[in-house]
């Protein structure tokens, strides 16, 4: 609670004070929270001053800020600031407190020593290696191992064998961050015997790892038997430190080692490390890819298309049109999502030149690529596979012109239905057909009349099901004509148009008087309630009717509504109206006990609506009340009705 407390009491300082800031130049900031420091002030004032002078102070802050260090409430705030100036002095500051402070202080103080890098600390700091609390030793050695250098690692090298065991870590820490700094620097022989030593010592395995991963870099090629006896390793720590550094160690004489390797291991480990392999950065890399995604075992085909993948270069091109032909579904999709993700136009005009030499599967991928990249340019070589003698070619063919086709392939895929021979390609044709003329709308009518006048039922069928996809008053007219038709398949089928017609009404004239009047006369019961439902579903989402007249246009239908289903669908109309001639309908709804509660409920729904007159609410809940069989359900109607008087 307490740091809760002063944390709330730091934000609330720190608030008030960016207002004072900003009108301050940097060196009045900088003196202003100096006099805060250095003043009877208390503990939160004085650690927003310090957090400040982290970003305000200098050289000039540096004595009240060094003053603080013995304080166990302010060191780390007093740290904060020292470890961002940049001034020599700081590091000075720091150095001098090395013999000030004890306990957590002195800890705190060597950490930021460490953090500055400060190598005129090392001195001072060995030392403190041999110090009896284990804390302080261990910061030291951290310490001395940022700073790095001759002197840090000649002093730490020979505690990996003497230090305590509660510093012993911290000693291996200290020397492979020396090591580090011998490698970043090219001093590669002085890291690998700072990584060695610490390889052989009874370090933890972490520091034992992160060594062997040092010492392999370090010994750059020479490091490759070390390397590869880390991937041979049945610990899975050193086999995955091996992973890690085969990725990093540069040089086409590691691939090749490597690549080696492989049929050596289980398949695994020869997954991974494959993987591994793809992710290097050196030349030898590209065609130990290429092979491998041409064969070798499928695992490592697919992590080959992957990095093929990766490398989105057209180059790439052939080997992934390859793996699209393979027999196998999992490498034939691998290959085409890598081709589809392949970018340029290089790409698109070599995928339209090859659909001319190829065929089979191959002739089939390229046609579908080409719908996903949206080419239409390809149309031209794309139409002509519509009547390739492999259904495989043709259905992919359907499909694109589907997908990319304008109002001038409607004759097209018009004809080709006319002269399909199997049902397979009928259907995909007429997905086809559907989906262009759905794009193109009305003008797509003149273009469907050979299949609407077709001798034949079935094309027939289909130009109804393009004429509903169509839209608007000429192709309703058609397809209610159809509706009359000899044919009782055809006549099924219009009616079932009709009854779905796909979301254009009101804009299509007449659609509502046209199912009305198939409800009250149609030849067959089906075609009455497909059309009753229909003529429903249009009163519904009517925008453009009044409330009014959807009202009478539901008491026109009323007499037909005799099933539970259709009872439902009008009192679910019923329910959206917020209007007296909507609530009596309901009223006779209510009073019918097979739907009794839909009604009562719709009732209820309206009472609730805004903009409700007092007494068409009063009505609709007192109906509610008078006709509920559901006791839950009375009760609130009589609360709601007894709040409205």
């Amino acid at each position: 609670m307490r740091l809760y407390l002063q944390s709330l009491t730091l934000g609330a300082l720190l608030a008030a004070a960016v207002t004072s800031l900003a009108a301050e130049s940097p060196a009045e900031k900088q003196s202003r929270l100096i006099r805060v420091v250095q003043s009877e002030a208390g503990y939160p004032e004085k650690a927003l001053a310090c957090k400040q002078l982290a970003i305000f102070g200098g050289r000039e802050a540096v004595p009240a800020l060094a003053a603080l260090l013995p304080d166990e409430n302010l060191n780390s705030w007093a740290r904060i600031a020292l470890e961002a100036i940049p001034d020599a002095d700081a590091s000075e500051a720091l150095r001098a407190a090395l013999g000030k402070v004890r306990g957590l202080n002195l800890v705190g103080v060597i950490n930021s020593i460490g953090f500055r890098h400060d190598a005129g600390s090392v001195q001072a700091l060995v030392p403190l290696l041999q110090d009896t609390d284990a804390e302080v030793a261990s910061a030291a050695a951290a310490a001395l191992g940022r700073i790095g250098g001759q002197a840090p690692a000649r002093a730490l090298e020979p505690l990996l064998a003497s230090a305590p065991a509660g510093t012993r870590e911290a000693v291996a820490e200290g020397c492979i961050l020396c090591a580090e700094k011998y490698l970043a620097g090219g001093d590669f022989a002085a890291a690998a015997r700072l990584y060695d030593a610490v390889r052989v010592s009874s370090a933890s395995k972490q520091r034992l790892l992160e060594a062997m991963r040092g010492a392999i870099l370090a010994r750059k090629n020479d490091g490759i038997p070390l390397l590869l006896e880390q991937l041979r390793s049945t610990d899975k720590s050193f086999f995955s430190i091996g992973l890690r550094t085969a990725r990093e160690l540069p040089g086409a004489q590691v691939t090749r080692a490597l690549a080696a390797e492989l049929d050596k291991f289980s398949p695994e480990r020869q997954a991974v490390l494959f993987m591994a392999l793809t992710d290097r950065k050196d030349e030898a890399v590209a065609p130990l890819v290429a092979t491998m995604a041409q064969s070798g075992p499928k695992s490592l085909r697919l992590i080959a298309i992957s990095a093929l993948d990766r490398a989105g270069q057209v180059s790439t091109l052939p080997l992934l049109l390859q793996a699209m032909a393979e027999p196998d579904a999992e490498l034939a999709a691998a290959g085409k999502g890598a081709v589809a993700r392949l970018s340029g136009q290089e790409v698109d005009t070599e995928i339209i030149a090859r659909l001319a030499d190829t065929k089979g599967k191959m002739r089939a991928a390229l046609i579908e690529l080409a719908a996903q990249r949206r080419l239409e340019s390809a149309l031209p070589r794309i139409v002509p596979c519509a009547e390739d003698s492999e259904a495989v070619v043709r259905s992919a063919a359907a499909a694109a012109i589907g997908s990319l086709g304008s109002d001038s392939h409607i004759p097209v895929l018009v004809g080709l239905l006319q002269k399909a021979g199997s049902a397979k390609d009928r259907s995909d044709l007429e997905k086809a057909l559907v989906a262009v003329s759905s794009r193109v709308g009305a003008k797509a009518v003149a273009s469907l009349a050979p299949l609407v006048k077709s001798t034949s039922a079935e094309l027939r069928v289909i130009a109804l099901h393009a004429l509903a996809g169509v839209g608007g008053p000429e192709a309703l007219g058609i397809v209610k004509a159809t509706a009359s038709d000899a044919d009782d398949a055809l006549q099924d089928e219009a009616v079932n148009m009709l009854s779905t017609w796909a979301n254009n009404w009101p804009d299509d004239a007449g659609l509502a008087d046209s199912l009305l009047a198939l409800a009250k006369s149609g030849k067959k019961t089906s075609h009455k309630l497909l059309a009753l439902r229909g003529y429903l579903e249009c009163i519904q989402g009517d925008t453009k009717l009044k409330d009014a007249e959807k009202v009478a246009s539901l008491k026109e239908a009323l007499p037909l509504v005799t099933r539970i289903e259709e009872k439902r669908q009008a009192i679910s109309v019923l329910g959206a109206i917020p209007a007296a001639g909507a609530v009596d309908l309901l009223e006779t709804f209510a009073r019918d006990a097979s739907v009794t509660e839909e009604a009562c409920l719709s009732l209820a729904g309206i009472a609730t609506k805004r903009g409700v007159a007092g007494d068409l609410r009063r009505k609709a809940l007192q109906i509610v009340v008078d006709n509920t069989k559901n006791e839950a359900t009375r009760k609130k109607a009589a609360d709601a009705l007894q709040r409205t008087k």
